[in-house]
């Protein structure tokens, strides 16, 4: 697992550079001026990719862009992409065109020599906001971002791969060769899934939705613990469950926090709603809380937006990807997410992640789940959002997520969930 930007993109430098055959990209978009490193040794993304395509074949697989310019980035803009990431190098860059309406392919794939590959929600871009923070996610100036990554190894690289080259040849025609499935490597036993829409390619007609398939395996499955990071909550179907849990809980430790940004970047709040659906399920139980994060330095704090997608579920299941918890991810858009019932690699993570949004050491939240909940992500959360109401200085990154009422917005959440993402 690769938490944060300032993790995953230098790794992600260190395994590029050392590519002895291919490399292969797949992405939502790319900035050619973006910096994997911000050292002495710090160069371009498109520099660094032109060095490395004159000794071994390197190929990005983009999508095409908005056809409308309802939404981020416009064709003209990828196409301006591509000739500078082509423009005196061997790179090949090719752009998606097959997407649903309103829609993208919105995975981030890294391969290098079929060995390794890269699964998460990290772009290589600037676009929106500097994917390059650090987990002490300090002030910088400009918009703070909390992301997450995976780096495997072992025979799952063949299954990434072979989904690049699907889509390689149903966009040019060209046949990428067969990735041969690498030796196993470590403990973890692992599954590569994905979103891909029904008739968008010819490779595979009637689509494939097992993401929505993991996440509903697991979350029906949970009896003490779900922790959710995403960008959006919008899906009725993840919604449904945890409501059904919260009003039937199924142990009386159960719990489910999830961690969202405080405005989604699409500029619409529907969240709210499906947040108040599961507040009013919850009833005052205090078994669900809804919080995001902040950017602080001292006494001054400011926004830093959560991309990451992640879910753990009681310990003992765990899934990092591309997908958000909402009808474009888990129907329309190209996705991909690597899913393990890996307990230990599921508690590290999520302990790691709870140090980090707690600023406390893992030992210090080690504790037992819903003990951890109550006694610091409640009480913090909340101490913070009421610092804010008042306009003073916050003290602690955590916040409670504000204007989750289940009495104003409980029933807008079905409803938004169908009209704006369905």
């Amino acid at each position: 697992m690769l938490v944060d930007g300032g993790e995953a993109l230098p790794r992600i430098a260190e395994a590029l550079r050392s590519a002895r055959s291919h490399v292969y990209i797949a992405g939502w978009h790319i900035t050619p001026d973006f910096g994997l490193t911000r050292d002495d040794q710090a160069t371009r993304l498109r520099d660094l990719l032109g060095d490395l395509a004159e000794r071994v074949e390197v190929r990005v697989l983009l999508w095409g862009g908005a056809p409308l310019p309802v939404f981020t980035p416009a064709r003209a803009a990828v196409r301006h992409v591509r000739e500078e990431l082509t423009r005196g190098t061997r790179v090949q860059c090719a752009l998606d065109f097959h997407e649903r309406p309103m829609h993208c392919h919105h995975e981030k794939l890294i391969i290098v020599d079929g060995e390794v590959a890269f699964v998460g929600g990290i772009d290589l871009t600037s676009l929106g906001g500097d994917r390059f923070d650090r987990s002490d996610h300090s002030m910088r100036g400009r918009l703070g971002w909390h992301d997450a990554s995976s780096q495997v190894r072992g025979p799952a690289v063949a299954d990434v791969a072979a989904h690049f080259a699907a889509r390689w040849r149903e966009v040019t025609g060209e046949q990428v060769q067969e990735t041969p499935s690498p030796a196993a490597a470590g403990e973890v036993e692992l599954q590569v899934v994905r979103t891909v829409p029904e008739k968008i390619y010819d490779f595979l007609p009637r689509g494939d939705f097992r993401i929505l398939e993991a996440y509903t395996c697991a979350l029906r499955s949970a009896r003490e613990l779900v922790y959710l990071e995403s960008q959006f909550l919008w899906s009725a179907q993840v919604v449904e469950i945890l409501a059904t849990k919260l009003r039937e809980p199924p142990s009386e430790d159960f719990r489910v926090v999830v961690l969202l940004p405080a405005k989604p970047n699409n500029g619409a709040d529907t969240t709210r709603g499906q947040l108040g659906a599961l507040a009013g399920a919850d009833n005052g139980a205090g078994r669900f809380l809804a919080t995001t994060i902040s950017a602080r330095s001292g006494g001054l704090s400011g926004a830093l937006y959560v991309r990451a997608k992640i879910g753990i579920v009681d310990d003992a299941w765990l899934t990092v990807g591309s997908a958000n918890l909402n009808e474009h991810s888990f129907f329309n858009d190209t996705e991909m997410n690597i899913v393990t019932c890996d307990s230990t690699l599921a508690r590290e993570t999520r302990l790691r992640l709870w140090a980090e949004h707690l600023e406390r050491s893992v030992e210090g939240v080690s504790g037992e789940p819903a003990g951890v909940i109550d006694e610091l992500w409640r009480p913090i959360a909340g101490e913070q959002l009421e610092r804010r109401k008042r306009g003073e200085p916050l003290t602690h990154r955590l916040q409670e997520l504000p204007g989750v009422s289940r009495r104003s917005m409980g029933l807008l959440g079905p409803l938004d969930s169908l009209v704006v993402d369905g």
